[in-house]
C-alpha cells in the first residue's frame, strides 16, 4: 500500500484522519486476513497430526505380523517417511508463532495509529496492545537446517 506524501498535512506534521482511517483499515484487514491463515494452518496441522499418528499405529501392527525381513525393511522405509512429515507438521507450530507475532505487531501499529490519529473518546484513554518483545519468536527458516524441539 502506498500512502500519498501529499496527506501529511504540512503545518503540524500529522496525517489526516481519512488517510490515518485508511491505513488503520488496511492493517486490520491484513490482520484478520493472518488471522483466518492461523485457523486453516490449526485445523490442517490437527487433521494432519490424527492422521500422521493413526498410520503410525497401523505401521506398528503391520510390523509385528510381518512376516519376512523384506517386508519389516519396506514397513520401517514407511516409518522413515513418517516421521519425516511428522517433523514437517512440527514446522506448523513455529508458523503458527510467527503468525501470532506478527498479528500482534499489527494490532500493536493499528492501535497506535488510532490513538494518535483520534485521541482518546468519552470512555477514556485509547488502549493500545502491547507490542511483542522480541522482534522473532522464531528463527529457523528451513526445515533441513538445525534441530527443533517443539513437543
Amino acid at each position: 500500500m502506498q500512502i500519498d506524501e501529499t496527506a501529511v498535512e504540512p503545518e503540524s506534521g500529522l496525517m489526516p484522519l481519512l488517510a490515518a482511517a485508511e491505513l488503520q483499515d488496511h492493517l486490520m484487514t491484513v490482520n484478520n486476513d493472518l488471522e483466518r491463515l492461523q485457523r486453516l494452518l490449526d485445523d490442517t496441522g490437527e487433521t494432519l497430526s490424527s492422521h500422521f499418528f493413526g498410520a503410525s499405529g497401523l505401521i506398528d501392527q503391520l510390523m509385528s505380523r510381518a512376516s519376512s525381513d523384506q517386508d519389516r525393511d519396506a514397513l520401517q522405509q514407511v516409518m522413515l517417511h513418517l516421521a519425516g512429515a511428522v517433523t514437517a507438521l512440527q514446522f506448523h507450530d513455529m508458523s503458527t508463532q510467527l503468525i501470532n507475532h506478527t498479528s500482534q505487531r499489527l494490532r500493536n501499529c493499528s492501535d497506535q495509529l488510532a490513538r494518535d490519529a483520534f485521541g482518546d473518546d468519552e470512555d477514556g484513554a485509547t488502549v493500545v496492545e502491547t507490542a511483542p518483545l522480541r522482534p522473532n519468536p522464531v528463527t529457523q527458516d528451513e526445515m533441513d537446517a538445525g534441530s527443533i524441539e517443539l513437543f
